[in-house]
């Protein structure tokens, strides 16, 4: 049962002074088979994979590898020299990959 804490608290004394119609109405009252929510405000958050987004601005700065950084042959992503665990073949390895 949800509770409402900004509700005024009660002591054990008035508890126990509600009449079971009382309780029983406000049961009733309180609970309603309506939802206040609007379909279309949920829907605006999601995408679908492979959705149209050819009219979306790109809002990320991209920058060109930097010379203190390299690109895993395993994972293809960039890092920084300091994670460079191994050069086998030339291929450049991470330390997460490795």
């Amino acid at each position: 049962m949800a509770t409402d804490y900004d509700a005024p608290r009660r002591d054990e004394v008035d508890l126990g002074e509600d009449s079971l119609e009382e309780l029983k109405s406000r049961r009733t009252d309180a609970q309603s088979a309506i939802v206040d929510v609007d379909d279309s405000d949920i829907a605006e958050n999601f995408e679908l994979p492979g959705a149209d987004l050819a009219d979306e601005d790109m809002t990320v700065k991209v920058l060109p590898m930097q010379a203190d950084e390299f690109r895993c042959s395993r994972c293809f992503l960039v890092h920084h020299r300091s994670q460079l665990a191994a050069e086998r073949n030339g291929e450049l390895i991470c330390r997460e990959c490795a």
